[in-house]
């Protein structure tokens, strides 16, 4: 076992984002994307179910974690189906997931054992209840576990662990035409990475002088995307912080200040195209927006380049401020919902996502596997994804998604968006009036409701803990 180079998450969704693309309503000879198939060893490092024990596991979630019709397998549900384990799956929407959940637990009829790990899964739902600790069926000390350990204990509430972390996959990546670089004789972002060199300051100048360069009657900006949060978090701040016991806000912070700065200085200077543009390739295709930043699922399969493109990634720049690498974090995990019985069977699912993030040979299959889906991804695209998703980095986790709907939910507020997306986006965006916020106007904005949300979840905990 190695350490961690945490892709097969990312992995296995672009993969099933891969094949659902192929499922449309037009010519049905399309319909289903057909890729190799990758052998998968099995292993003796991860013992079988029991055969007393419950071997198969219902999953709630919004997609299937079996593979759809001409998609190759994952490594881990095959190690899980070598293992005597089976996956069923309870589809839900989007908008109804976290409702769906709760309705199940209250009226224990089929109760999911597994559901996503989400934002609000801590500690808000941790202290309504929906999910049990997961120390009975993980050995953090362990070496399967000895290397998320340390992410573990940031979700620990009454000494109980609450989330196993299977991986970490970088939460969004810089994707630009490289063509496009060279005809307008611009330093190259990937070089500038590779030479360490890849920061806010280098950033800035590349959009500054694409957009200058403009041709007349032509309207060009910087970048499209979803990249205000990954920035501030560069810093390695967080708007909430916790210390194991309380919830504090950290809005006052200067490093956090000066990212928002930064932000307000790429709106008020029209670097950035605000509208939702799509995916990658509908984004970068006219040539007049240099940079496209969002999650990997937005520019892979066919979301991504295609026959003849020359793209490539970058992960997102850092705070030429610090040398620490950070990662706003995707973490993927499994919550253990509250009722499950299938103790045995959760178990051995974990270990089997688990071992294929730390086995080279799993590792090996994963990326052979995401090659064979992304045939226009090159291996130094693939290799930045990893490394930007690697133990290198630190993970930047933000308790103020997990708070409450006010902090949390974007549809629990009129204009769609929460408390805690605002504070990292809006003093890069205008208002329906027009008005893009100073960091300032912001913080005062809603500084009243952060302390309010904090305080009644600070009393939560006590509560919980009795």
């Amino acid at each position: 076992m190695t350490g961690i180079k945490r892709t097969l998450a990312v992995i296995a969704a672009l993969m099933s984002a891969a094949a659902a693309a192929g499922c449309g309503s037009g010519d049905s000879s399309s319909a289903v994307t057909t890729v190799p198939k990758v052998e998968v060893n099995d292993t003796d490092l991860i013992e079988a179910i029991p055969d007393d024990a419950q071997k198969e596991i219902l999953w709630m979630g919004t997609y299937d974690l079996n593979p759809a019709e001409g998609a190759d397998k994952s490594v881990e549900m095959t190690l899980f189906n070598n293992k005597g384990g089976t996956v069923k799956f309870s589809q839900v929407s989007d908008g109804e997931k976290f409702d769906k959940l709760a309705s199940a637990i209250m009226s224990q009829k089929d109760v999911p054992d597994i559901f996503k790990y989400e934002w609000l899964a801590f500690p808000s739902q941790v202290l309504k209840d929906m999910y049990q600790p997961v120390d009975s069926i993980v050995d953090f000390s362990d070496p399967l576990w000895a290397d998320v350990a340390e992410t573990a204990d940031q979700f620990v509430l009454n000494g109980k662990h609450y989330v196993a972390p299977i991986s970490f996959s970088v939460g969004t990546l810089f994707m630009y035409d490289h063509a496009l670089i060279e005809s307008e004789a611009l330093d190259d972002p990937y070089e500038l990475y590779v030479n360490g060199e890849w920061n806010w300051d280098s950033w800035y100048d590349l959009m500054t002088t694409f957009v200058e360069n403009a041709p007349a009657g032509v309207q060009r900006y910087g970048i499209n995307g979803w990249f205000q949060t990954q920035v501030i978090q560069q810093t390695g701040k967080t708007m909430v912080t916790y210390d194991g016991e309380t919830f504090e806000s950290n809005l006052n912070d200067p490093d956090i200040e000066r990212a928002e700065n930064l932000l307000y200085d790429l709106g008020k200077n029209n670097l950035v195209y605000t509208e939702w543009g799509g995916t990658a390739k509908q984004v970068l295709k006219d040539g007049d927006i240099l940079f496209y930043c969002m999650g990997p699922w937005a520019m892979t399969g066919r979301n991504g380049p295609q026959d003849g493109d020359d793209w490539r990634v970058v992960p997102v720049p850092s705070d030429p401020n610090t040398d620490e690498k950070y990662m706003t974090s995707d973490m993927l995990a499994y919550m253990w919902v509250k009722g499950s019985t299938a103790d045995e069977a959760v178990k051995t699912w974990y270990e089997c996502c688990r071992i294929a993030q730390t086995s080279d040979e799993y590792q090996a299959n994963g990326k052979e596997k995401f090659l064979n889906a992304n045939p226009n991804w090159t291996e130094e695209m693939y290799n930045v994804l990893q490394e930007a998703s690697s133990s290198e980095y630190k993970q930047v986790f933000d308790y103020g998604y997990g708070i409450s709907p006010v902090m949390s939910q974007d549809n629990a507020s009129e204009d769609g968006n929460c408390i805690t997306r605002k504070l990292y986006e809006f003093t890069n965006k205008q208002d329906e009036n027009g008005h893009q916020y100073t960091w300032s106007e912001l913080r005062e904005a809603y500084s009243a409701t952060v302390n309010t949300e904090l305080d009644k979840i600070n009393q939560a905990v006590k509560d919980y803990k009795g």
